[in-house]
């Protein structure tokens, strides 16, 4: 089993670029993700997209990271005989701080306008799937 997923959390362990039997180059890295309560997982996350693993590669310990992706869950059992979950990701974006700061600095050397973000949430009823929702439609990001 397999779930898109959008995991938020702070690096672990330091991104690491590794080489498969193949050849083909891919990221490893360990995200502590919160999951209230003051308890929290570890997402072993792996990343093939070029972009996506030069953007983990540059974050360091403690970094605040946002990841979409393939999320496989699982567990196993620790020595006291506890049921321990396991959540492994296959990476597809990353986003972190420093790049959506890149990303805006890049919009307003191009000239365009910044986003008005003044502008009041769309009211109850308000169908997203009408083709409406600016954000939706490469809008306000």
């Amino acid at each position: 089993m397999s779930i898109e997923a959008l995991i938020l959390g702070k690096l672990h362990q330091p991104a690491e670029l590794l080489t498969s039997k193949t050849g083909r180059k891919f990221v490893t890295c360990k995200v502590r993700a919160a999951t209230g309560d003051d308890a929290a997982v570890f997402v072993n996350v792996a990343c093939f997209s070029e972009s996506a693993g030069a953007a983990l590669l540059a974050l360091e310990v403690g970094d605040s990271v946002a990841l979409a992706g393939t999320l496989k869950p699982g567990a196993w059992t620790d020595r006291e005989g506890n049921a321990r979950p396991t959540v492994d990701l296959v990476a597809a974006q990353v986003m972190t701080t420093y790049g959506l700061t890149k990303k805006r600095a890049a919009v307003r050397a191009a000239g365009e306008p910044a986003p008005d973000r003044t502008a009041a949430p769309a009211g109850p009823g308000h169908d997203d799937a009408d083709g409406t929702d600016p954000w939706l439609n490469g809008g306000d990001r």
